[in-house]
């Protein structure tokens, strides 16, 4: 059989879909709240020779003033390629940013970072701090690994919520060092006593509250016969309580409902948590990243960046010049002018990220004014969708830019976020939004009397009184969001 090869030459026209570097950093500086974006440029302080802080600026304002921005009223260039970006690049962009990760930097400080060095430490773990205490335990080396091997079980609240038998089993080199069941439990009982506060080690939230109120007992003997009865209605009418049987409680145990009430007092004194007592939980800061005051003069309210944490940057002039030096041979060139263009790309986008979240705070204020006149119950309902087209840009710009965002006004510091919702209008035609309807519930409960308070069918009925007509399933919603209870468990007696 005859076999015949040939070659060819062809084009092919195709579309892929490529986010460059620099489109990818715009949108990630604009979705980071203050404390994010502090990491971030830290960590391009860091990675960036070419790339640092503007110590003459830091030198002729004070860093926690805020600063005006110099982007023009209009912003319709700046917005105009936000919303190019968006729309060419969002599908890429969303993919991408799931995979990357912003990692604290570490090392050594340098002058660059003297801006950021005012964050303070991470505290002692709960183990740190009761491996510490468990050193002061008098007992051999079989129970003091023992008590070792618990602390590491204790979940953050200071419980120990696995079994004993679980404890042996999940620790392979427990029981070559001589760990035993019994050992085990006689390093339980020592850690419960000598922890501080009391509580932590406990098996149940039960036997938690019970530690503690020992121990109270202990320490204040003129309440001991208060500690001792609220220890009773703990071991057997623990349920009762938690559910507000008050009632049912004085019944069973025979004692006056002023004994039952002082009891609960009482009890509302421990802890059901200790462990984040001892090792509070981390939590973020809550930083502003916009300024919102009243100015007499236009009877209006100005919005201004507050960019205290945020140093001045800038392309350092000396490897700028290096950057442009024939001199140099290509690589290092070359290397020069890569972080000289991306110190660019950082600055660029700093400039947007602040141009593009005061024009959207801009138009919060014109459309959400009366709550910043009357307070939260005259919020207005607001769809991003509203403020992107009256900006002209992409919803996707808008969302990105309220994320995780704050602005400290007269109202107190609120997230930006909350403005935006959607909402529904009262009989007299009037729109509130969804979270103005919270607020009207919230009031109405702390109104309410306690000792009958509303069921959720009543506080939809009072709410149709003030012209807000919501179905019961929605009352029950709002109220959980809000933390408040039902009115089985808000029923005084």
């Amino acid at each position: 059989m005859e076999q015949r090869l040939d070659t060819s030459l062809s084009t092919q026209l195709n579309q892929s879909l490529r986010t460059s570097p620099r489109m990818i950093q715009s949108m990630e500086v604009l979705q980071m709240p203050l404390p994010a974006l502090q990491e971030r440029i830290d960590q391009e302080l860091e990675s960036n020779i070419a790339l640092e802080v503007d110590e003459t600026q830091m030198a002729a304002g004070d860093e926690g003033e805020s600063v005006e921005s110099d982007v023009p009223a209009d912003g319709a260039e700046e917005f105009q390629r936000l919303d190019s970006m968006e729309q060419t690049y969002a599908e890429a962009y969303d993919n991408t940013l799931g995979s990357r990760s912003i990692n604290r930097s570490t090392g050594d400080g340098d002058r660059k970072l003297e801006a950021m060095a005012n964050i303070s430490a991470r505290g002692d773990s709960l183990q740190d701090e009761m491996l510490h205490q468990w050193t002061f335990a008098d007992v051999g080396p079989q129970v003091a690994h023992a008590g070792r091997l618990l602390i590491e079980f204790l979940s953050p609240d200071g419980l120990l919520e696995v079994g004993l038998d679980q404890v042996l089993e999940q620790s392979p080199r427990a029981r070559d060092e001589g760990v035993t069941i019994e050992s085990l439990e006689e390093a339980l009982v020592l850690l419960q006593q000598l922890a501080e506060p009391s509580g932590i080690g406990a098996r149940s939230l039960r036997e938690c509250l019970l530690l503690q109120v020992h121990s109270r007992m202990e320490l204040d003997e003129s309440s001991r016969d208060a500690w001792a009865r609220v220890g009773m209605l703990i071991e057997s009418h623990l349920d009762d309580l938690v559910q507000n049987r008050l009632p049912d409680i004085a019944r069973a145990t025979g004692l006056s409902m002023d004994d039952v009430r002082d009891s609960m007092r009482l009890m509302h004194r421990l802890s059901l948590a200790p462990g984040r007592d001892l090792a509070p939980l981390d939590v973020p800061p809550v930083i502003p990243d916009v300024l919102v005051e009243y100015d007499d003069a236009t009877d209006a309210y100005a919005a201004t960046l507050l960019e205290g944490p945020i140093p001045p940057l800038r392309v350092s002039p000396r490897y700028e010049k290096m950057a442009k030096d024939r001199s140099l041979d290509a690589e290092a060139r070359s290397f020069l002018e890569r972080n000289v263009e991306s110190a660019r790309w950082m600055i660029d986008a700093l400039r947007q990220r602040g141009a593009t979240l005061l024009r959207v705070v801009r138009v919060v204020l014109d459309r959400q004014r009366a709550f910043f006149d009357e307070g939260p119950r005259h919020l207005r309902p607001l769809p991003m969708t509203e403020v992107a087209d009256t900006l002209g840009v992409h919803v996707a710009t808008v969302s990105r830019t309220v994320a995780d965002k704050w602005m400290q006004t007269p109202r107190g510091v609120v997230p930006l976020r909350r403005f935006f919702s959607g909402g529904t209008s009262t009989s007299t035609g009037e729109a509130m939004s969804w979270a103005a309807v919270r607020e009207v519930l919230r009031e109405i409960i702390e109104r309410e009397d306690t000792a009958k308070p509303h069921s959720d069918e009543a506080l939809a009925a009072a709410l149709r009184e003030r012209g807000i007509d919501i179905a019961r399933r929605t009352v029950v919603k709002y109220r959980q969001k809000m933390g408040i209870p039902p009115a089985r468990l808000r029923r005084t007696f």
